[in-house]
């Protein structure tokens, strides 16, 4: 059989599963919430962190809901204290290209790479109070896109070599490949019971992983351009994704299907990061239009565009507890709001 032939086949099967889900597709969220009144937010803000001296490309907060980490082109990897924004640490990288960064659970340890090809992993918590490389995995044939600690002992990373990893940190080792986006792999998110992750890729489809088999159960398709962004909602059983074409979308698990698309005409712009409020209800999107839109997921509307950063706005998260949103922006600053 010839490649033509396969390709063919192939498209035919996943049209099929396109109309296999359009048929049980009995009603739209959008239907089912118009009884719901919009919500309206207003967000200041609080602290705003200065420190960098470049774009800032990535940040993570850490399990305390107090602290968080930023990686910037300024080559120099930063913890934060939010409460006071003051700085904890600051770190030098050997490669200023990076990407992604991330806290450990446990706060021992912060992770990041990028064009370098490598994740690099930091110990914050070492016996002589320096914070030092411990380990650099290296096993990608791509950019490091996106990195996320299952525990002080495993890592996940993506990567622009179309794989997400799964890592022993202890020994260095890649124990798990998961192989099947057909483009790079931007982001990834893992779910809250730890067994499972979502990643987004520029072949416009997110794939729902099991990390104990290292398979693809899922795959999710509405996007027309790159995804950049995912992010679960905290009840495991929803996720959201950002993408080029200027929308974001929700997606459901248990029905395999899209439920929300988020956007409109007044936004013509790619979006670069994605988180929820810790209740689901909220949706927070980073755009290049420098402005970060607040939608309502149930609703489908905008709640509130959060105006403070003067380039693009590169990352954003929000804490553990749900109280305080971290924006990050190519203007070298990284602001709290509340």
């Amino acid at each position: 059989m010839g490649g033509d032939e396969l390709a063919a086949e192939a498209a035919a099967l996943k049209q099929k599963i396109r109309d296999a889900r359009k048929e049980v597709c009995d009603t739209q969220l959008i239907n089912e919430t118009g009884a719901i009144e919009t919500i309206k937010l207003t967000l200041r803000v609080r602290k705003t962190l200065r420190g960098h001296l470049s774009k800032v490309y990535a940040m993570d907060w850490a399990a305390d809901s107090r602290h968080l980490v930023s990686a910037s082109q300024d080559g120099k990897l930063i913890v934060w204290d939010a409460y006071t924004a003051n700085k904890v640490h600051a770190i030098p990288l050997r490669s200023s290209w990076v990407m992604t960064c991330t806290y450990a659970p446990s706060g021992n340890f912060v992770a990041c790479g990028g064009l370098d090809n490598l994740c690099s992993i930091y110990n914050l918590k070492t016996k002589e109070g320096n914070v030092k490389v411990t380990r650099e995995l290296a096993g990608h044939n791509g950019y490091l896109s996106c990195c996320r600690f299952l525990s002080d002992k495993h890592i996940l990373t993506s990567s622009g070599d179309t794989t997400c990893a799964l890592w022993d940190i202890e020994t260095g080792q890649q124990t798990t490949a998961l192989v099947g986006h057909e483009g790079d792999v931007n982001c990834i998110s893992l779910a809250p019971d730890g067994n499972t992750f979502i990643s987004g890729s520029c072949d416009q489809s997110s794939k729902l992983w099991d990390i104990r088999d290292g398979m693809a159960n899922q795959t999710f398709y509405g996007h027309e351009l790159d995804i950049n962004a995912i992010s679960f909602m905290s009840n495991g059983l929803n996720f959201a994704t950002g993408s080029d074409d200027a929308t974001c979308r929700m997606f459901d698990i248990r029905s395999d299907q899209e439920v929300g698309c988020y956007g409109g005409e007044h936004i013509i712009c790619g979006i670069t990061s994605v988180a929820f409020s810790k209740s689901g209800r909220v949706l927070f999107a980073g755009y290049d239009d420098f402005n970060c839109h607040v939608w309502d997921t149930l609703k489908m509307e905008r709640a509130a565009a959060l105006m403070g950063h003067e380039n693009r706005v590169s990352c954003l998260g929000v804490n553990e507890d749900g109280v305080a949103l971290c924006t990050g922006s190519w203007d070298s600053f990284l602001k709290i709001w509340n």
